[in-house]
């Protein structure tokens, strides 16, 4: 048992290791292709700014994918909440409302379509796709068809502010002392659990690359015009680390994993899989609305069109980043680097002048690449 989980663990990392390549390449590739002007830290910062919105939706759309199931409707969804949040604003509702309201109306759609899902057994593609079609409806007809401005200063600093220099550099402190931390910890467990002695050297010699990466970091977003890190991506790393967090750390993420990797047997375990899979797509709904929020304050606007398409970027960030459609198998930092790839394509690609239409070629070829390789993988193994 623990051969097999040692090489998982050794696959999973490898991956890890090969999509940061595979990322530092485009970098560098892009870098040269346009002139230098990548890899400056005016671009890197609002390139982190444009995946923070399809990141998060990455961490809740993984956490369902590893229980087995999908969802094709948070980008209308995503669309739903932000016109919901501006027709509040201007019915005179104030922020604290709007925002709950949002947030609330994704919970609301979850629940639903969870419970369709998991109670009257329809599939969840089926239910989604439906949902993409009626949300997108509801949005349209909740706006008019019209482009609603959103003028309070608030919920736009969600999208368009920064944390500061000071602030930021705090931060990577803070971040540096979670990675040793833990580090420290996974030395501790090791023992604790008769698994062998405490290798704290190993486990602290581990850290080096994820504190200098964190370092380097806050070194470039506070580089640019000394504004710091973004808001909208403060958001995403806290996300991200709630996410891994109940992933990997808790027995309803346990729970998740053995869900999506044998359904039946999860259930025969004594598992709820009714109720885990009801929660997972209420914790999507709450994932997305927050997305709304800071996508809404990004743009400034609510708008009929808002998120179309952003399901999609969702799921090909989770399938980059090495979870299986068949759930049982996904990592949030593997989900956040894939959203991290798919920006840097959009941003690199728009840089160069490369047209729409090449675009979705280049992008939709990458994520059957990324499909194909998984399935052989699985063959191989």
């Amino acid at each position: 048992m623990s051969e097999a989980k040692s090489k998982q663990f050794d696959s999973s990392s490898l991956r890890a290791y090969v999509m940061i390549a595979i990322l530092a390449l485009i970098w560098l590739l892009f870098h040269w292709l346009t002139g230098s002007t990548f890899l400056t830290p005016r671009n890197l910062s609002n390139l982190m700014t444009q995946m923070s919105v399809t990141g998060i939706l990455a961490v809740g759309m993984l956490m369902l994918i590893v229980s087995g199931n999908i969802d094709l409707s948070v980008g209308s969804v995503l669309g739903l909440a932000g016109g919901v949040a501006a027709w509040a604003l201007v019915a005179g509702y104030g922020l604290p409302v709007a925002m709950l309201m949002a947030i609330g109306i994704c919970v609301g759609v979850g629940l639903f379509q969870g419970t369709l899902t998991a109670y009257l057994n329809i599939p969840a593609f089926i239910v989604t796709l439906g949902g993409l079609l009626a949300w997108r409806g509801v949005v349209k007809w909740l706006l008019g068809g019209n482009t609603i401005p959103i003028s309070d200063d608030t919920f736009k600093a969600m999208g368009q502010s920064y944390i500061g220099t000071t602030a930021g550099w705090v931060l990577a402190a803070v971040a540096v002392a979670f990675v040793i931390f833990m580090a420290i910890r996974r030395a501790q467990s090791t023992k604790t659990y008769g698994l062998g002695e405490a290798n704290y050297t190993g486990e602290l010699l581990k850290t080096v690359l994820p504190v200098l990466a964190i370092i380097a970091f806050i070194w470039v977003m506070n580089s640019y015009e000394d504004r710091g890190v973004p808001t909208p991506v403060l958001m995403l790393v806290v996300v991200a680390l709630l996410g891994g967090f109940i992933t990997t750390s808790t027995t309803f993420g346990r729970y998740l994993y053995a869900i999506g990797g044998n359904a039946d047997a999860a259930r025969l375990s004594g598992i709820n899989n009714k109720r885990n899979v009801l929660a997972v797509y209420a914790i999507l709904g709450a994932v997305t609305g927050l997305a709304a929020l800071i996508y809404s304050g990004r743009v400034g606007s609510a708008t009929p069109d808002a998120g179309v398409l952003k399901e999609l970027d969702a799921i090909a960030a989770c399938v980059i980043g090495g979870a299986s459609l068949m759930g049982g198998r996904g990592t949030i930092f593997g989900a956040c680097l894939g959203a991290l790839i798919m920006a840097s394509l959009d941003n690199g690609m728009s840089l160069y002048g490369v047209r729409d239409f090449l675009q979705d070629i280049v992008k939709g070829s990458i994520l059957v690449a990324a499909v194909g390789l998984d399935m052989f993988g699985r063959k191989q193994g």
